[in-house]
């Protein structure tokens, strides 16, 4: 390793390398450019769904399109209200809405209308609420409509409605199709506002650090770089059909791009810096940083690659989707940081720190460094004489840190964890919601459309649950078969929680004789019979859930005590409460899967990293513990402070894979320099110089990649802003409490046992640098 690692150091350091590489760059630009499409032009919005497509919910739906086969696609729900009763002018006006819509000069998109101005009058007045202020017109478009379409189409229809003058009327667009069209609306031009708001978050940021133009500059040059790679690759792997892209993905993927490759440009140009100071040559100084810098970047990348691949282990489509994204996204990212970064550096040298060149140090090397010195803090370097050096000069602020963890580890270590654990104490009490509608702008139509008809009709009305009765024969809707239906019908209408099932059996029972089928009621090949059942609660709230998932279970009892045969008959649950039902259950499996995978696979390259497992255990360990505290003390804040009550199930998946993913990082920069520092001196000194060496450069790499997350809050659906600031939160917290103080304090409190298992971690002792 150690022979392979200097000869890639010397290849990537050298003019001759360096020059390669950035042509081979941009090459690879150049070609991707003029092969492939960006990722944007085929990325999808992933659907609530199984990557496999067997869930019982899809497999009801399949069965319900099978024998109760439709030209219809999605339904808009266009919901009229009013502060007061709909007015008789108004009524009018719903009604022309109505022919329209019906007509053949209606757009070419809609497949057919509920046609309102065709019912009588005491028909139509059961399809308002109870007091009269809202109606609810429900209208379908054909089959396979693309999302342009509906978005186009819903436009029209709103610009119908204002042509007709619909008074003090409000009109609001829901249901799937609207919820299709808002989304088209929220996400255009989302992305050119988050990559604008991170690059120029970025360069502020590192104005400020560096204090130099070309050092600001550079890291984001390379970031657009290897983001180009990134999106034609995207772009071409999803064009040929290898692979699902998904568009949230890509705008957190982005986030992470540019924020990652940052990181990294902070740590080569901090471990560079200290080389120039060293030496005359450019190219020795960039071989001898990424000789230190090169495995802990291989190490932190491979850990972040690592977390997102385990995500094709979800069989949950969002979840699912993310793998691909980031897997070839971390892959590019990992060799832009194993080469062109310091291959841009490398021919760039000296100048690229300009106006505040380092320059080399009299009396510089291993036996001249200035005891506890903060490498990492960046600023005007200065040529070090013996009268300067003579001079008493104020700590930095990391060796004053480094000093005090060392001083105390034990005080230090016990007060962090008990805060942590005290901020985790909340976790079990959150609260997850599996309402996209949660998700949207309070002012987007169709949640508001939502809302309206949540606040004027029964609740179970929002999302009916469609039951399909399915037979092995054909059915005989004989004397002898219906009262068995219709004890069935009565023994699910009479499970709490359901509000009524509909068609009336009892009362149709005559007319279903005589051949008079209520609508859409037997399937066109006779083998099933569907029914619709309407719940008390919210459709997408728990109890709803409860409902459906204790009918799943109950299916075959309420069959027999039906007197129907459970062998040759069977119950399915279609609609959106049966597939909340299946995404809670994907959730729960894809959580439990996905934590336990990545704990182990990162456990495991910790242990090679560190080359001890005691070591490798602490890191893991503390960063756990930062997880659950970051999202403890979050949902504290959103809580009590924003007035959420829940949040996103999905929320802890994102979170823990990028929290725990990137949270690795900066573990191995340090405990890497802590084990550089340990073959020349004591632990504690090792530990000491460690912290003090990298503390300024990770402290402002967690800044960079806290804000950048935090741009994420930008975004206006409820789940992309409190992932960015839940990262924000959980980043801060691990880079200046966790790693900053916990764990080197718990290394120290562990030196015993680590000497015992990793022998290397103390070669011996100097005691003629004080960190007393």
């Amino acid at each position: 390793m150690h022979t392979l690692l200097r000869s890639y150091a010397r290849f990537v350091s050298s003019k001759r390398g360096s020059i390669a590489v950035l042509v081979i760059w941009l090459a690879a630009i150049v070609i991707l450019s003029g092969i492939a499409p960006g990722a944007k032009q085929h990325a999808i919005s992933s659907s609530e769904g199984s990557i496999h497509a067997n869930t019982p919910s899809a497999e009801a739906k399949a069965l319900a399109d099978k024998h109760f086969p439709s030209d219809q696609g999605l339904t808009a729900l266009l919901v009229f209200h009013s502060d007061q009763p709909i007015t008789a002018d108004e009524r009018q006006a719903i009604s022309t809405m109505s022919e329209w819509l019906s007509s053949e000069e209606r757009p070419a998109a809609i497949a057919g209308a509920l046609p309102f101005h065709m019912l009588p009058v005491e028909t139509q007045d059961k399809l308002f609420s109870d007091d009269g202020s809202t109606l609810l017109l429900q209208a379908a478009f054909q089959k396979e409509a693309e999302s342009g379409v509906i978005y186009d189409t819903l436009e029209d229809i709103r610009e119908h409605g204002e042509s007709i003058g619909l008074g003090a009327m409000l009109l609001e667009i829901t249901g799937p199709a609207g919820i299709a069209s808002d989304t088209i609306k929220l996400f255009t031009d989302a992305d050119l506002v988050l990559l604008f708001s991170t690059v120029g978050l970025i360069l502020i940021l590192l104005i400020a650090i560096y204090r130099s133009p070309l050092l600001a500059l550079i890291p984001l040059l390379i970031a657009g770089i290897v983001y180009q790679a990134v999106d034609r690759l995207l772009g071409l792997a999803a064009q040929n059909g290898w692979i699902t892209v998904d568009k949230q993905a890509l705008s957190i993927m982005m986030i992470l791009l540019f924020a990652v490759l940052t990181d990294y440009c902070l740590f080569v140009v901090s471990r560079y810096r200290e080389e120039l100071r060293k030496t005359t040559s450019k190219h020795d100084a960039m071989q001898a940083a990424m000789m230190r810098v090169g495995e802990p970047i291989l190490f932190s990348g491979g850990t972040v690659l690592i977390a997102v691949t385990v995500l094709f282990t979800a069989v949950f489509q969002p979840y699912y989707y993310f793998a691909p994204v980031f897997s070839i996204a971390m892959t590019v990212i990992l060799l832009g940081g194993l080469t062109l970064i310091p291959a841009v550096f490398t021919l760039t040298g000296r100048a690229a720190f300009w106006p505040f060149k380092p320059k080399q140090e009299l009396g510089s090397g291993e036996d001249g460094e200035v005891p506890g010195a903060d490498t990492a803090t960046l600023g005007r370097s200065r040529v070090t004489t013996k009268s300067a050096a003579a001079r008493p000069r104020k700590q930095p602020l990391w060796a004053r840190i480094a000093k005090l963890v060392v001083k105390r580890p034990g005080y230090t270590a016990g007060a962090i964890t008990a805060v942590m654990l005290l901020a985790a104490v909340n976790v079990p009490g959150i609260s997850f919601s599996f309402n996209l509608m949660k998700s949207f702008p309070e002012d987007l139509s169709s949640r508001q459309g939502f809302e309206l008809l949540e606040q004027n009709f029964p609740k179970g009305r929002l999302a009916p649950v469609t039951i399909i009765l399915e037979s092995d024969l054909p059915i005989d809707l004989s004397e002898e078969w219906l009262p068995k239906l219709n004890a069935l019908t009565k023994s699910l209408e009479a499970t709490e929680g359901v509000s009524e099932l509909t068609p009336n059996v009892e009362q149709a029972s005559a007319g279903i004789l005589e051949g008079q089928l209520p609508r859409d009621f037997m399937a066109v090949d006779g083998q099933a019979v569907r029914l619709q059942l309407t719940l008390a609660d919210n459709p997408y709230e728990h109890s709803a859930l409860q409902v459906i998932d204790g009918l799943r279970d109950n299916s075959k009892q309420l069959l027999e005590e039906a007197g129907l045969d459970a062998d040759q008959y069977r119950l399915h649950y279609a609609g959106p409460t049966a597939q909340q039902l299946d995404v809670r259950s994907m959730n729960e499996r894809d959580t439990m899967l996905v934590f336990s995978i990545v704990i182990l696979l990162i456990t495991i390259m910790l242990i090679f990293q560190s080359r001890s497992i005691l070591i490798a255990l602490t890191m893991m360990a503390t960063m756990l513990l930062s997880y659950a505290a970051a999202f403890g003390l979050s949902w504290l804040i959103v809580s009590l402070g924003f007035g959420y009550e829940s949040i996103s199930y999905r929320l802890p998946m994102y979170t823990f894979v990028f929290l725990i993913a990137l949270g690795v990082d900066y573990n191995i920069m340090l405990v890497s320099r802590i084990m550089e520092e340990a073959k020349r001196r004591s632990w504690k000194e090792a530990v000491f110089h460690g912290l003090s060496a990298t503390g300024g450069v990770i402290s402002s790499a967690g800044v960079i990649l806290a804000a950048t997350f935090c741009v994420l809050m930008t975004q206006p659906l409820q789940e992309l802003f409190l992932f960015g600031f839940m990262m924000g939160i959980g980043i801060i917290m691990d880079t200046f409490i966790i790693r900053g103080m916990l764990l080197p304090s718990l290394l120290l409190l562990l030196e015993r046992w680590i000497k015992r298992s990793a022998p290397h971690a103390s070669a011996r002792h100097i005691s003629s640098e004080s960190y007393q």
